[in-house]
């Protein structure tokens, strides 16, 4: 029987991994949705997007309990029905795009902190993404489980060790009142440009043994995957307003601290958040395919087809992608791709799903009165 660590709180773990990649890692996202609203409407930019997360999640995982969904086409089968295919369309430019980014990001991690070629450590990432998925759940949960820590720990940390130096500085800017203006939209257009991640991480729906388990793992995912952020952004505070036009904002950060040591360690928390969202998005591939070999073939997908899986997705997106100049589209990519993934998910689970959990809920009330 699962524990309640895998039904409550490993779902927020996974899909904080799913959402924390490279832009929110290095407080680029949280600079370009969140700052432009000021401290304050930052904060509460912050709190809507949250709130969001824990909704969405948590119906996502009732609908993926109720319906037996443990992977995206199983989950769009029974929620789109013939026209399933449009997620799966869309996921598959989605991976390109995001696995595309990451290694970029891991190539220029390598480089700046070790000085070797930028291929080196986007070689290191597809290894590492490639190893972790080739075993299955098991071995990606425990991925998200001990990342998880060292995550959490590194920007606790960082934020101690920022608003020692320099909280007067941040609190000076809380204290000032200044326009709140798009704080709704900051964290609503967020909250949707991330919210695929609760489909990505479906294979752990396998742990609820009941709907409120499900529930309670959607509620807790929001805080789960937004307290580093909101760490990350009241640190950010202390330099407001001009972090807001850095692009890595947590380099800038470092370079005040002016802590070399900890400046490696923080990169290598960077690279760990990579591993773990190219980890979560390649294995909720590789449950889809192994779902649909096991119908078809009534076996299970060997470590060694997962592995060769992995290897094709890396390979086209990181090496492709960059050969055909995908990486310079991701901005205005991954934002059209946000709006699709509203109209092909967001909007029918908020119709479509609550109807038909509605439908299950009465037939159930009818036959237990019968």
């Amino acid at each position: 029987m699962s524990s309640r660590f895998q039904r409550w709180i490993l779902p927020g773990l996974a899909f904080k991994a799913a959402v924390i990649g490279g832009g929110y890692a290095t407080g680029r996202e949280l600079a370009e949705y969140f700052i432009p609203s000021g401290p304050q409407g930052g904060m509460a930019a912050i709190l809507v997007a949250m709130v969001s997360w824990s909704a969405l999640c948590a119906l996502t995982f009732v609908f993926a309990h109720a319906t037996r969904s443990f992977d995206y086409r199983s989950f769009f089968s029974s929620l789109l029905g013939p026209f399933a295919f449009l997620f799966e369309l869309a996921y598959l430019v989605f991976m390109v795009l995001i696995l595309a980014v990451f290694g970029a990001a891991a190539g220029a991690i390598g480089n700046a902190v070790f000085g070797w070629p930028t291929l080196v450590g986007t070689l290191l990432l597809m290894l590492g993404i490639g190893a972790f998925t080739a075993f299955g759940n098991q071995s990606v949960e425990r991925l998200f489980k001990w990342v998880s820590f060292f995550l959490y720990g590194v920007y606790v940390v960082f934020a101690v060790l920022v608003l020692t130096k320099f909280g007067g500085q941040a609190a000076q800017h809380f204290a000032t009142p200044v326009s709140t203006e798009g704080w709704l939209t900051g964290g609503l257009t967020y909250a949707g440009y991330n919210i695929v991640g609760a489909v990505m991480i479906l294979p752990l729906a396998r742990h609820f043994l009941t709907r409120r388990d499900a529930v309670v793992a959607g509620v807790l995912a929001g805080p789960l995957a937004m307290l580093p952020g909101l760490l990350f952004f009241a640190c950010m505070i202390a330099w407001y307003p001009v972090i807001g036009a850095e692009a890595l904002p947590s380099d800038y950060m470092l370079r005040q601290l002016d802590m070399p040591v900890f400046h490696v360690l923080f990169q290598a928390m960077i690279f760990s958040a990579l591993l773990e969202s190219g980890a979560a998005c390649v294995h909720a591939a590789n449950e889809r395919i192994a779902a649909g070999w096991r119908t078809r073939r009534g076996a299970e997908l060997s470590n060694r087809a997962r592995f060769a899986i992995a290897t094709v997705l890396l390979v086209g997106s990181i090496f492709i992608a960059a050969r055909f100049g995908l990486v310079d589209l991701i901005a205005r990519g991954y934002r059209a791709l946000a709006w699709l993934f509203l109209v092909v998910y967001v909007l029918p689970l908020l119709t479509v799903g609550i109807w038909r959990l509605r439908q299950r809920t009465a037939l159930s009330l009818a036959a237990a009165t019968h």
